[in-house]
C-alpha cells in the first residue's frame, strides 16, 4: 500500500511538473505572436505615415527640382530653359522666384514666403492631396491673384468672399542714397487679389503665398534669375533616369533632387524613429522569450533519465543540444507565424474599414495609414527566430552536460 501510494504520488506530481512545462510552452509560443503582432502593426504603420508624408508634399513640390549649388538664386535666360524643356522625358518646366515677404491685410502682418509661379504651375497636378477651395487661376497679369496657405488667411484675416479685398506685399530693397531717409526708397510694395486656400501640411499651410512669376518677378527685381525650376516628368519615363539626363546636362552648379531628396531630413527622421522602435519592441521581445528559455530549462531538469538513457545508447551532446534547440525553434516559428498571420490581417483590416481613427477632424486621411512592406516581414522572422535561438541554447548546453552515470 505504501509503495502503490509512493508510485501513484510520483506519478502525479509529474504529471503537474509535465502540464506545467507545456501550459509555460503555450505562453511563450503567445508571447511571441504577440510581440510578432506588435511589431508588424507598428512597422506597417510607420510605411503608411512615410507613405503619407510624400503623397502630401508630392501636392506641393515638383517631380524634381533644380537648385544652385551655392547662393539662392541663378541666371536663367529663355534660350537655357529651352534647351532644358527640350531634355528628353521633361513635360513642364515651371520656373520660381522664392524668398520671404511682408505681407498685410486689415491691419495684420505677417512675414511669409512668397514663391512666384509661371503659369504652368498647376499643370503639373499640384494640391491633388489635402485641401483647396476657391479659384485655381493666379489672376491676370491687371488684377495679379494669390493663392495662400490656410495659416496665412487665418492669420491675417483673410476672407474669399469679401468685395475688392486686397493683400499687400512689402519687399526690402537697397535705397538709391545711403543718406536717404525717405521710408519709401526702403522697400517696394505691390497688391494681391486673394483668391484661394490651400491647406496639405503645416509647414506649407502657415508660410507660402503662391502668387504669379511675372508679379513676383518685378517687385522682388530678380529680372531673369530664379530660385529654382520645378520639372514635370513626362508619362512613362523614369524619374531617375531623367534626373541623371538634368545632372548631366547641367553639370556641377546645380544639384537636381527628386520629391525625396527634396525633404531628406524629414524622410530620414520617419526612418530612423521605425528602426528605434522596431529595436525597442524586438528588446521587449527578448524579455518574453525568458519564458522559452525557463520551459526548456525545466524540460531539461524533467528529462535527465530520458537524457541520460539516450547518451547511454551512444546519442552525442551535439544531438542532445538540437533536440532542445529544435523545441524552441518549433515553439518561436509557431508563435512568429501565427503572429505574422494575424499581424497581415489586422493592417489589412485597417487599411480597409479604418478601425483606429486618428481623432482629429481637420485630418487629410480619418484613419492611420498602413502599408505592408514584405521585408519587414523577413526581419521580424529573423530576429524573433535569432532571439528564440539564443534564449534555447542555454538549456540545450545545460541539457547535453547531464552526467549518465549519476541519472542511471
Amino acid at each position: 500500500m505504501n509503495t502503490s501510494s509512493f508510485i501513484a504520488g510520483r506519478y502525479f506530481r509529474s504529471k503537474k511538473k509535465r502540464n506545467f512545462i507545456t501550459v509555460l510552452s503555450i505562453i511563450s509560443m503567445v508571447g511571441v505572436a504577440v510581440g510578432t503582432i506588435a511589431l508588424v502593426v507598428v512597422m506597417s504603420v510607420f510605411n503608411g505615415l512615410e507613405d503619407l508624408i510624400r503623397s502630401l508634399f508630392a501636392s506641393f513640390d515638383a517631380e524634381l527640382k533644380v537648385e544652385p549649388a551655392q547662393g539662392k538664386s541663378f541666371l536663367a535666360p529663355r534660350e537655357w530653359l529651352s534647351e532644358i524643356e527640350r531634355i528628353e522625358g521633361v513635360e513642364v518646366l515651371t520656373e520660381v522666384i522664392e524668398d520671404n515677404a511682408l505681407f498685410e491685410h486689415d491691419g495684420n502682418q505677417l512675414v511669409a514666403k512668397i514663391k512666384g509661379v509661371s503659369d504652368n504651375f498647376l499643370d503639373q497636378g499640384r494640391f491633388s492631396k489635402g485641401y483647396f477651395w476657391g479659384d485655381t487661376t493666379l489672376g491676370t497679369p491687371i488684377r495679379p491673384g494669390a493663392i495662400l496657405g490656410r495659416g496665412v488667411g487665418f492669420f491675417l484675416s483673410i476672407h474669399l468672399g469679401e468685395v475688392n479685398s486686397t493683400l499687400k506685399v512689402f519687399y526690402p530693397k537697397a535705397p538709391r542714397s545711403a543718406a536717404s531717409i525717405d521710408p519709401s526708397q526702403l522697400y517696394a510694395s505691390a497688391q494681391l487679389e486673394p483668391r484661394a486656400f490651400f491647406s496639405i501640411e503645416q509647414q506649407f499651410d502657415d508660410e507660402y503665398v503662391i502668387a504669379p512669376l511675372d508679379f513676383t518677378r518685378d517687385l522682388l527685381n530678380y529680372g531673369e534669375k530664379r530660385t529654382a525650376l520645378e520639372i514635370k516628368v513626362k508619362e512613362g519615363y523614369s524619374i531617375g533616369s531623367v534626373q541623371e539626363r538634368l545632372k548631366s546636362h547641367l553639370g556641377p552648379d546645380f544639384l537636381v533632387k527628386n520629391a525625396d531628396e527634396q525633404h531628406a531630413g524629414l524622410l530620414r527622421t520617419v526612418k530612423l524613429e521605425k528602426l528605434f522602435v522596431f529595436l525597442t519592441l524586438t528588446f521587449i521581445l527578448a524579455i518574453a522569450s525568458f519564458n522559452i528559455f525557463f520551459s526548456l530549462s525545466m524540460l531539461a531538469i524533467e528529462k535527465k533519465k530520458d537524457i541520460a538513457v539516450l547518451k547511454a545508447m551512444g546519442a552525442p551532446d551535439r544531438m542532445i543540444r538540437g533536440i532542445f534547440l529544435k523545441q524552441g525553434a518549433m515553439i518561436a516559428l509557431s508563435g512568429a507565424l501565427i503572429g505574422l498571420i494575424l499581424g497581415y490581417l489586422l493592417v489589412l483590416a485597417q487599411d480597409t474599414f479604418g478601425l483606429v481613427s486618428l481623432g482629429i477632424s481637420s485630418a487629410v486621411v480619418d484613419a492611420y495609414p498602413v502599408r505592408i512592406v514584405w521585408t519587414d516581414f523577413v526581419w521580424i522572422s529573423v530576429s524573433v527566430i535569432s532571439i528564440t535561438l539564443l534564449a534555447s541554447w542555454r538549456p540545450a548546453i545545460i541539457a547535453s552536460q547531464v552526467d549518465t552515470v549519476r541519472e542511471l
